[in-house]
């Protein structure tokens, strides 16, 4: 069995390399991550310039691993396209500095290179911890072995996409692991004005989340001291809502060739 390890803040980032030593006691490890941060790439690809590969001493011994010039996306689909002849069985990636959460899910480089490894038929996580500075990154890591392990067991089925988020807290002070929806808000709301001394310009600001009222969604289960498992896979690829039927595509098809 193999995994997939990557990331969106860079090949040398700790979190990247203390979930690849945990997920080495599940599986053999591969880690391909950009060559530097790439936070709030969402899955942004490289179409119009190469993308140039180095193959990198690794932190953890005996992982084969490689930086890529690109973003999360990018080292994905190069990862699962060249650089893994033998292929891997499940796509991991963080451990991401800071919660995804919300929409902002759709802005995060660390959903969007693990969303490449489920659009290409692999289980997928994501996995983040809600501080740029925790100490308890082992947290995550080892949740992300257990989850690992059932899914390779057969216990967890393989058409699976999840984020998961931890609170920045010791596991003693964890209150539990809650299946949550995704909240609807975004912390990038915000645009500051300034100017340079020449031009004005704008600067998009990050804003706390804040409180959500809402216990099934991920924002206040995490606020509540639980970590929060989104099952994306459901949450973005669910079937079309009602009212939306074939008899209505069908009336805007025909109205759309009258006008």
């Amino acid at each position: 069995m193999r995994i997939l390890v990557t990331n969106d803040d860079g090949i040398f980032a700790p979190g990247l390399w203390i979930l690849a030593k945990e997920l080495k006691s599940v599986a053999r490890v591969v880690v391909v991550a950009p060559d530097r941060e790439q936070s709030a790439t969402g899955t942004a690809i490289t179409l119009r310039q190469p993308l140039r590969v180095q193959r990198v001493t690794p932190v953890v011994p005996d992982v084969d691993t490689y930086s890529v010039e690109g973003t999360p996306s990018d080292s994905v689909i190069l990862a699962l396209g060249k650089l893994t002849e033998n292929g891997v069985d499940m796509v991991i990636s963080g451990i991401n500095r800071g919660s995804n959460l919300g929409d902002d899910v759709l802005l995060s480089g660390t959903v969007g290179a693990a969303l490449q490894g489920y659009l290409r038929g692999l289980p997928a996580i994501a996995i983040s911890i809600a501080s740029a500075d925790s100490h308890h990154l082992d947290n995550a890591a080892k949740l992300a072995a257990l989850l690992a392990k059932k899914i390779l067991a057969g216990t967890l089925p393989a058409d699976l996409f999840l984020n998961v988020n931890l609170p920045d807290l010791p596991l003693a002070k964890i209150k539990g692991i809650k299946i949550t929806q995704l909240a609807h808000k975004t912390h990038i709301d915000t645009v500051e004005e300034g100017h340079d001394g020449r031009r004005e310009y704008y600067w998009l600001v990050r804003q706390k989340l804040g409180t959500n009222t809402d216990k099934d969604t991920d924002i206040w289960t995490l606020e509540q001291g639980n970590i929060s498992i989104t099952a994306l896979h459901n949450t973005l690829f669910q079937k079309p809502p009602l009212g939306i039927t074939d008899s209505l595509c069908s009336d805007l098809f025909q109205k759309l060739k009258q006008s």
